[in-house]
């Protein structure tokens, strides 16, 4: 029995994995703010989830940069009470065998390499556009080494904010996700209609982004997730793929795909590196 999760900002998700090929229906509950109330409930729902059987491995993802040691969250746009903590010294004291943790974006990045839109592709680029903007590079089916992260939501795109006056900052997170365009308008992105102007200027700006991804980090594909891309009004991405091919980009850019795993990547990610980690050179097959 392997047991998964996906601590979001707003949401939790665990589940089961016999196999490392798929997992049962993931358990679904608000993600406690404070760190004490939060892994108490993570480690109650994968003792639920396990059912008595012996665990033989743990992974999972949080909402911010686990650096080197991939061990505790280091910092956070979301959840700032889980920052600093021991989530892999409390779960392996929890459960008595090792625990893997990575960024949660990087997780899901890592999922649709193996098992959605980047299937088949050396060097994948993940980004996801929801309550904030996050990412990661996956090369050979891994993610990709850093010294902190990978935090793309955070380049600045705008440093005049000349784009978006009425914008936090200029950085992709401030223009693009679900959190910055409530916070100007006053309306969740899911009450703005599709005709609305709004998602045209979205698919611009998330366009200059995408320009920095392919530059910086030269992918085969770049896969977009997340409920401003998934969700229903969105951004769509034929929208931007023809402004980024006004900004006249040096090489032309690697295809854009669709999400297909959606509020599970991070699950099908964290099966991944559970099966990585059981591979005697710890290396990954890509799909």
């Amino acid at each position: 029995m392997f047991l998964l999760f996906d601590i979001g900002g707003t949401k939790l998700r665990v589940a089961a994995s016999r196999d490392l090929v798929s997992f049962a229906t993931p358990v679904v509950m608000a993600t406690p703010a404070e760190y004490p109330e939060g892994i108490a409930a993570l480690i109650e729902a994968l003792k639920e989830c396990a059912g008595g059987e012996q665990v033989e491995g743990i992974a999972g993802g949080v909402p911010g940069p686990v650096g080197r040691g991939h061990e505790k969250m280091l910092g956070a746009g979301n959840l700032k009470g889980w920052i600093g903590h021991a989530v892999v010294a409390d779960l392996e004291k929890a459960f008595g065998i090792r625990a893997l943790l990575e960024n949660d974006a990087a997780l899901a990045g890592l999922g649709e390499a193996h098992f959605g839109a980047g299937k088949g592709n050396d060097i994948v680029a993940y980004l996801t556009v929801s309550t904030g903007v996050g990412g990661g590079r996956i090369v050979g089916g891994k993610i990709d080494a850093f010294a902190a992260g990978f935090e793309p939501g955070q380049q600045i795109i705008d440093s005049g904010r000349t784009r978006c006056p009425d914008c936090k900052s200029g950085k992709l997170e401030d223009l693009v996700s679900g959190t910055s365009v409530y916070a100007r308008l006053n309306k969740l992105p899911k009450d703005v209609s599709q005709s609305d102007p709004l998602w045209e200027t979205l698919a611009a700006w998330l366009a200059v982004g995408i320009n920095n991804t392919t530059v910086y980090w030269s992918p085969d594909v770049i896969v977009l997730g997340g409920a401003m891309i998934t969700g229903n009004p969105s951004i769509s991405i034929e929208a931007v793929t023809q402004h980024l091919a006004e900004l006249d980009p040096i090489f032309p850019p690697p295809p854009l795909k669709k999400a297909e795993l959606k509020d599970a990547g991070g699950l099908y990610g964290a099966m991944a590196l559970l099966r990585q980690a059981r591979l005697p050179d710890g290396q990954g097959s890509g799909g």
